[in-house]
Parts: structure tokens; sequence; C-alpha cells
């Protein structure tokens, strides 16, 4: 009774969740588990990788940065696909394109054609969180945004514990053909999974047919939703928070530790495990107050800004020779944050673009952590290059891109508030006519 008297709880045509809304929309986050899985697979493997395929440290970075480069380029036309396509077919596409990469990864006889697999793995991996978003988006009501997309989050950082705790165990209990072949298998169960009961909204729920799809109607959508205060401050949201986590876990925060801080290996793979930890936990804390205070929204993500960047001005540049360990927890578990608070920027895109733009939106808003973390990988890699392995320059260029995302924060932050009253106003005014 209280939910349907609040005004911001209820919209037209809201759908209206449910139990069978969290197991279509469980299937949906499986495959997005499994991606996870597969895409941080290669981080538990590096060593194994170098010995198979004969290579050095920079083109092992490469596998990464290609990556990358492939999710971030394809968010765009995936957002595209996910609205003129639903999220059954875009799904599908992707579980079959991951799962040929995991395999071809598995079985490649040469550095170029696994380099041409993980390519593959980056193009499925980027069909599925998108995806995962708007499927949420047709079951759930719009007030279960927040909360439905950290959890996505959440498991998808269980994918990450995934491959830490046993892809690492089988590739020295089992060996690197049958680790990669047998793990590629859950791309095949999940697959089977979202053809058999996947839906891509319930009964009553379609959205607006599509009435055309030429070049300058793609053109137009993606115009539309840049036009958007929200869709770009939701993307410089993701740009600012998300990516000195992504860096740290993703290549550079190993060697830091080892050689930066003189750690084993072993304390610095547990240190990156509680970074995974703290964003399970953070994730559901974040969920629960923004669904609840919208207000909230900015200032967690500038908060966690802050933090990362004091944090990692003290462990990078403290004065003796290596951060005390207790500094180098707290700053693994403020790192943790950085990924629940990228996700406040698709709580910003969201309510600022209409349905059949969402999977446009969230697109946009997903290229900008990792074009942020794409070019802080590179950066840190020729900056270590060019002062022989300073790691108190290399990671200062983390501060140069957070400074740029929080001018913008700052600039859309009061033009974006004032759209999204508006899109309120509409919405209520909408909710009045609709008859009971």
């Amino acid at each position: 009774m209280s939910s349907a008297a609040a005004p911001t709880l209820s919209l037209p045509g809201d759908p209206p969740g449910g139990r069978r809304a969290v197991r279509v929309w469980g299937i949906g986050v499986a495959v997005y588990f499994v991606a996870i899985i597969f895409r941080t697979s290669l981080g538990v493997a590096g060593l194994d990788a170098a010995d198979r395929f004969h290579v050095n440290a920079s083109a092992l970075a490469t596998f990464s940065i290609l990556q990358l480069l492939v999710y971030a380029g394809m968010q765009i036309p995936v957002g595209l696909m996910v609205d003129r396509l639903g999220t059954k077919k875009v799904l599908a596409l992707g579980a079959v394109l991951f799962t040929l990469g995991q395999l071809g990864f598995a079985l490649s006889p040469s550095y170029g054609m696994a380099l041409a697999s993980r390519a593959l793995l980056g193009c499925g991996d980027a069909m599925t969180f998108i995806s995962v978003l708007r499927l949420g988006a047709r079951w759930f009501p719009a007030r279960r945004g927040p909360m439905i997309g950290q959890v996505a989050a959440l498991f998808g950082m269980a994918g990450n514990l995934v491959s830490t705790l046993l892809i690492a165990r089988a590739l020295h209990g089992l060996g690197w053909t049958t680790t990669f072949v047998g793990s590629s298998m859950a791309g095949v169960v999940v697959l089977v999974l979202l053809l058999l009961f996947l839906k891509d909204h319930p009964e009553g729920h379609e959205p607006p047919p599509v009435e055309r799809a030429g070049a300058a109607y793609v053109r137009g959508q993606i115009a539309d939703a840049w036009r958007e205060p929200g869709t770009r401050l939701g993307m410089w949201v993701h740009f600012t928070t998300q990516f000195p986590a992504m860096v740290f876990l993703l290549l550079w925060g190993l060697p830091f530790l080892v050689e930066a801080q003189g750690l084993s290996r072993s304390a610095a793979g547990e240190l990156l495990t509680l970074v995974v930890l703290s964003n399970m936990a953070v994730g559901l804390v974040y969920g629960q107050i923004v669904a609840r205070h919208h207000a909230a929204r900015a200032p967690l993500a500038l908060g966690t800004v802050a933090a990362t960047a004091l944090l990692w001005a003290s462990a990078v540049f403290f004065p003796a020779d290596h951060a005390p360990m207790w500094l180098l927890i707290v700053l693994c578990a403020v790192l943790g944050a950085c990924g629940p608070a990228s996700m406040i920027g698709f709580d910003f895109a969201r309510p600022a673009n209409p349905p059949e733009w969402q999977g446009t939106a969230s697109g946009i808003v997903n290229m900008g952590g990792f074009i942020a973390s794409m070019t802080t990988l590179f950066a840190v890699g020729v900056l270590l290059d060019a002062t022989g392995d300073n790691y108190r320059i290399a990671f200062s260029s983390v501060f140069v891109l957070e400074a740029v995302g929080v001018v913008q924060i700052l600039r859309l932050r009061s033009r974006a508030a004032h759209r999204e009253r508006e899109h309120h106003v509409i919405s209520r005014v909408e909710a009045v006519h609709v008859p009971v």
C-alpha cells in the first residue's frame, strides 16, 4: 500500500517483478557470470600463457589491452543491437562468441591465434552486461533498478573469484588444455538455459515496435541518447570511478605490490582477492543507498573518487621504501568500492532515457570506464619503460584521468538533475491519465 501511494515508486507500464522475474533475470546473470570467469581467467594464467606462447611481458599485456579495446568499441553497437533485436538474441550471440573464444584460447597453437581468440571472447563478453541491465529494466519496477544493477555486478565479481580460486588450481593440477576446454563448457550450459527459458519481457509489457533501422535512424538514436545530460553524466561517473580498480586487478596491481612494495606473490594475490571481496560487499550497500536516496548518487561517486585518490597517493608516495601493510590493505578495500561506484553511472542514464533507448544509453555509459582503463593501462606501461620502473611516476597518471572526470561530473551534475526533474513531472502527469 505504501509503495502504491509513493509517486516516485510507480511509473506507467512498470513491470511487476516477482519470482518469475527473478528466475528469468537470473538466467541472464548466469550468462554474465560465465563471461566474467572467461574474461578474468587470463589474470591467473599469465605466467602459463607466457610459457605456452613464448612471449614477453609486453606481448602478454596485449591480451588484456586488446580485450578491453574490443569490449569498449562494441558498447554502442551492442546497445543498438539490444534496442533493436532484444535481449535474448544478443545474449545468445554473446554466449556463442565468448564460448568459442575460450575454446579457441584453450586450443591455440600460436600467439596470434590466441590473441584472436581473446578478441573474440571480448566481443562476446561485451554483449552481456548491457543485455542484463536491459533485462532487469524489462522485468523489474524502476525503483529496483539500482539494486538490480549492483547485484548483477556482484555476481560478476563472484565470477572473478571463481577464476582466482578454481581456474588457478585447475591449471596447476590439470594443465592448460583441460582447464580451458573444461571451463568453456560452462558457456554451452548457459547458452542452452537462455535459449530454453529466457524471455525479453513479461506478457503485456512489450516495447513499442521499431519502425525503421536505417543509418539515419541509428545515428539519430545515438545522438538523442547522447544529448541527454544524464547519459553524459553517467558516462563520466563510470569513467572516473571504475578504472583505478580495473587497472590494479587486470594488470598492474600484482607487479606494483611485488616489485615496488616487496610483497611475496601469495601476499599480493591475497590483497587482490580483498579488492574483489570488498567490491561485492560495498555493492550491496551502495545499491541499497541509491535505491532509497537518489540524491546520494553524486556524493557517493565523488566520495569514492576522493577516497581512492587519497589512498592511492598515500600508498604510492609513502615516504619510506615500502608502504606499511595496513595502508595497502586499506587501499585495496577502498579500491573495492570503485566497481559499485561505477554502477551509479547507469542510475543517472536510466531515468534520463525512454525504454527504447536504454541499451544505447547503457552502451555509452559503459564505454567510459573501459576507455579510462585502456588509457591508464597503456600510460602506466609507457611511463614504467621510460622511467626505469618508477611506479610513483607511472601510477600518477591515475590522478590526471580522475581530475578530468571530476571536472565533467561537476559540470553536468546540475544540468542532469534539472532534466531528471522534468522527466519526473512528465511521468507523474502521464500516470494521472493512465486508467486503473
